[in-house]
């Protein structure tokens, strides 16, 4: 059996980590077996802390700054803040639908997001979430999660819908979307459910911190041909992630090497996609065509 991939790190966590290692490695001589005696957890357990594979508390992180002799007050004060944000993330709103967010390690994802300042999402078949309405959220997550009950879609429904609460905050990220003309071409259900879609992201894509485009079918191939995926920047010095999602499993890439990758894909593909006006016209549009009175006429 293959092995589960391990669930993404939290922005907070992610920044701690490599902090307490090198710490511990500017001493000479201050090996994970030392440490982890002196401030009594297992070796392992220090090792997965320092490699961001597990959380801990502020009581392990203050008696591990003791033990490098870390005194300064605001060094230390900032350590701890992001070991409490590690720790308030895990128990966010979204922790209550972890059952069925386990598959995927959507719950990963979500807390990534939450703290993401910039997001660059390709979605060759589906409108991104975050730009979704509640009547096309249910009607998407129905086709493709075909093992739930009409109970487990609507908590997920809800879950994509606060989601979206983090594109009206006070300081929302930046979200730039190229969507392929298939995944508009590919609206079925009432007429009421596919203008309302096509309406919403319209409206959305007038937003200061919304960037939509539609990549036509006319530009061909290009290379994020490869499929969806969403990039999230995060305030210095975090490094950004991509987040590649399949049937079965997602993927988080953090290897800087990774990110470039998609970066480049993602602005060949922004450079061939419609402008913002030509999208928001070919939107339009579409909602001529979907509107039932000029069907009927």
């Amino acid at each position: 059996m293959a092995k589960r991939p391990p669930a993404p790190q939290s922005v907070y966590r992610r920044q701690l980590a490599p902090r307490l290692k090198a710490l511990r490695e500017a001493i000479p001589g201050m090996t994970l077996a030392a440490v982890a005696e002196a401030v009594e957890i297992t070796q392992g357990s220090l090792s997965r802390i320092e490699t961001g594979q597990r959380g801990t508390t502020p009581i392990l992180v203050k008696a591990l700054l003791d033990h490098y002799g870390v005194t300064d007050p605001e060094v230390r004060e900032d350590l701890l803040d992001l070991v409490r944000a590690d720790n308030a993330q895990r128990n966010s709103w979204w922790r209550k639908y972890s059952a069925l967010m386990a598959p995927t390690q959507y719950s990963g994802y979500v807390a990534l997001e939450s703290s993401a300042t910039t997001l660059h999402s390709y979605e060759a078949q589906i409108i991104p979430g975050l730009l979704q309405t509640e009547d096309y959220a249910r009607a998407v997550i129905g086709a493709m999660r075909l093992n739930l009950d009409a109970k487990s879609i609507e908590d997920l429904v809800e879950v994509r819908m606060r989601r979206q609460d983090l594109l009206e905050s006070d300081e929302p990220p930046k979200l730039w979307a190229v969507i392929d003309e298939a995944a508009l071409r590919r609206l079925r259900g009432t007429p009421a459910l596919l203008e309302g879609q096509l309406r919403h992201l319209l409206e959305m894509s007038l937003r200061p911190n919304i960037v939509v485009q539609i990549a036509p079918f006319v530009i061909g191939l290009h290379p994020a041909s490869y499929g969806s995926f969403m990039r999230m920047g995060f305030p210095d010095p975090t490094p950004a992630v991509v987040w590649v999602e399949n049937l079965t499993r997602s993927v988080c890439l953090e290897a800087p090497e990774d990110v470039e990758r998609y970066d480049e894909a993602f602005d060949h593909l922004r450079a061939r996609a419609l402008g913002p006006p030509e999208t928001r016209a070919r939107i339009t549009e579409m909602i001529k065509e979907f509107r039932p009175s000029d069907r009927e006429a």
